[in-house]
């Protein structure tokens, strides 16, 4: 999810629905604040819940939907064609990959790309209006502020980073601590085959850059919409700036300037291990997770009890683990079809979601066609403004309010 490249920010909830909103206060300080006071937001009441559990399922369709269309791009076939994972691995399709080293620099750039997204726009945006005076505006701009998610969604970026490089999944944490000694290395890894070439140094330093960043992130005092200009975040942001730095200076130069060392037959096996040992199982778990989120959701709707509400979000935080640990590998289906934004888009279009609470018109959430890009590379306006209401964001703001599962209105 391309924060600054996708998406436009718009005014916070300030319709009302139902005549339910809370105050706001051009006073307010996300550094004092508890998820109140600052942030305008519309409740489910007995008036509205038909509609709000109507999006609910329509949203959570619409994730099983791309889910599962993403996992069996990569799995199972791609335009008609062999899977994404055949064609990744064989390399030997000029219009995608002609080398092993075109495919090992995709997979450096995608982590480059998401370290700076992290620090340059998930942490560095909200900071950045938050400096310039416009605090709303700031916590607005907090990536999964619903849920108070924001940390966890951040350092699974990292983790994402890790998998990549090291060609695992298997990465350890204790007390918000990645524990690079528990954390397994795969054999046939970037990290491993820059190792094996007389660069240990670069490899070692690229795992405890990752590292760094991961625990400055989770050093962020919880919640970061309440602590957008702490120290420790402008530390996670400069600990994201200089891992990026890293990839995209040294280890992306030490593979694509030495494509005589480090040529197919030195990473046919690191290609292999990343799609099947990384990507792929991440997807399936993306697919499989969020068709239980459909199920807890379902329920919901069927019984709308606090009890259900709870579950349903317990689960949105679970299905979220696999998409934030795929953030690092955003390139082929994801990006070429749209699902990215269809998934993660933010921010949301509040204005518009309030319009389709009130109104029951669904439809709005769907496009049709070819995914569309103008000049600039951003989705075209028809299919942008059904992606800036769907996807995991706008089921959080269904779910969660100031950090916690909503409740069930009395009837």
């Amino acid at each position: 999810m391309k924060m600054k490249k996708y998406f436009l920010y718009v005014a916070a909830f300030m319709l009302s629905l139902g005549g339910m909103m809370s105050a706001c206060s051009d006073d307010d300080d996300p550094t004092k604040g508890n998820g109140n006071g600052a942030v305008e937001e519309i409740n489910i009441t007995k008036d509205n819940a038909a509609n709000w559990y109507s999006y609910m399922i329509n949203v959570a369709n619409l994730l099983k939907e791309d889910a599962t269309t993403l996992y069996d791009d990569w799995n199972t076939g791609y335009k008609g064609g062999a899977s994404y994972a055949s064609i990744f691995k064989s390399h030997n399709n000029s219009a995608y990959f002609g080398t092993a080293n075109n495919c090992v620099r995709q997979i450096i750039e995608g982590c480059w790309d998401i370290a700076n997204e992290v620090g340059d726009a998930k942490i560095g945006d909200p900071y950045d209006l938050y400096a310039s005076g416009k605090t709303q505006d700031a916590l607005y701009a907090v990536e999964s502020w619903f849920s108070w998610h924001s940390r966890e969604d951040y350092s699974n970026n990292i983790i994402s980073i890790y998998s990549a490089i090291c060609g695992t999944r298997n990465v350890k944490v204790s007390n918000d601590v990645m524990d690079l000694a528990s954390s397994e290395i795969a054999a046939n890894s970037i990290y491993n085959v820059v190792k094996a070439n007389n660069n240990e140094g670069l490899a070692d330093a690229t795992r405890e850059a990752i590292k760094k960043t991961y625990d400055a992130i989770l050093a962020i005092p919880a919640p970061f919409r309440s602590h957008i200009n702490s120290a420790e975040a402008l530390a996670a942001q400069d600990a994201c700036a200089d891992l990026a730095i890293l990839l995209n200076n040294k280890l992306l130069p030490e593979i694509t300037q030495k494509q005589d060392i480090y040529n197919d037959a030195a990473l046919n096996e690191v290609v292999n291990t990343y799609v099947d040992d990384v990507v792929l199982p991440t997807y399936k778990d993306l697919k499989d997770e969020v068709a239980v989120l459909l199920e807890k959701v379902s329920a919901l709707q069927k019984n709308p009890t606090n009890a259900n509400f709870k579950a349903a979000a317990a689960q949105w935080i679970i299905a979220r683990k696999p998409w934030e640990t795929s953030e690092a590998f955003l390139f082929g289906p994801v990006a070429d079809n749209g699902l990215d934004p269809n998934m993660d888009s933010w921010p949301l279009d509040a204005d518009a979601i309030v319009n389709i609470l009130n109104s029951g018109d669904f439809t709005k959430l769907q496009w049709n066609g070819e995914f569309i890009t103008d000049e600039n590379g951003d989705p075209v306006e028809s299919i942008a403004s059904a992606q800036n209401v769907r996807g995991f964001h706008t089921l959080e703001f269904l779910l969660f309010k100031d950090g916690n599962p909503r409740t069930a209105p009395a009837e």
